[in-house]
């Protein structure tokens, strides 16, 4: 069992729900990724995900497109932001989960990447153009490092695919509750109740909802279909308005701090 359903297994005996947080790592640079990391940690964030940045993030809307430029800007690559986890895990053991396009565990190579990410300290990968009926060996050089792959369900999935990828997941199932990129929205999905029926049909492993959250009333009422709640280009957008200046850990984190209140 690693960090990330250690994690929910605490949460489940606590009653509570999980909260996940997406940031583009390296933006505005890698030290502040590390800071933002450890502020998250200490007000209760559960998972960690960090954006690899890639110049073609197809799955991104345009915050989170932003901020993965900014990484790249920042000359964050995969081997120094696995240097970063590796130092974040000198002082933090908040779980963590990298989001990632295929074409950059490719140019590794595929086996080298999963034993350099595990290694590293990194829970999970979440690789947002990898099907699992095209995944190959990938499911099994992640058993075999002990990490997580996570899986995503969008509302336009059909029933007999849900079953196919939940299946297949481990750590936490990622439901997408729009369609469409990544970005902040003024109303929650009305499709998360029924598709989180659906999944539950077919696994009792976590579903973490997002893609739209920006506010803690948001926040609660998708908690109540969900053992989690996503939020990214919320905070993402923080980090842009601050950018380097002084006060961004603090402003983030107490951004992030009352959205988490909406859960708890």
């Amino acid at each position: 069992m690693n960090r990330i359903e250690e994690r929910f297994q605490r949460l489940r005996q606590e009653g509570q729900k999980g909260f996940v947080v997406y940031i583009g790592a390296g933006d505005p640079d890698l030290d502040a990724t590390h800071d933002l990391a450890l502020a998250f940690d200490e007000i209760g964030v559960d998972v960690l995900e960090l954006g690899v940045p890639f110049s073609d993030p197809l799955a991104d809307g345009l915050v989170n497109q932003l901020a993965a430029q900014r990484g790249l800007d920042s000359g964050t690559t995969p081997r120094k932001l696995l240097q970063t986890v590796s130092r974040l895990r000198e002082s933090s053991g908040i779980p963590i989960v990298l989001y990632v396009y295929f074409n950059l565990l490719h140019k590794w190579g595929l086996a080298e990447f999963v034993q350099a990410a595990a290694a590293a300290g990194v829970d999970g990968l979440l690789v947002l153009d990898l099907p699992p009926e095209e995944s190959g060996d990938y499911e099994s050089l992640m058993a075999a490092s002990g990490l997580c792959p996570i899986y995503l369900v969008a509302p336009t999935t059909p029933p007999d695919r849900v079953e196919l990828i939940v299946k297949r997941g481990k750590g936490f199932i990622y439901y997408v509750s729009r369609e469409g990129v990544t970005g902040m929205q003024q109303t929650v999905s009305d499709t998360i109740g029924p598709m989180t029926q659906i999944i539950r049909q077919h696994t009792d492993i976590p579903i973490a909802v997002g893609f739209g959250i920006s506010n803690p009333e948001q926040a609660a009422a998708v908690a109540r279909n969900a053992e989690a709640v996503v939020v990214g280009s919320a905070i993402v957008n923080q980090i842009a308005d601050k950018g380097r200046a002084a006060d961004l850990v603090p402003t983030v984190k107490a951004f992030t701090a009352n959205l988490i209140n909406g859960i708890r």
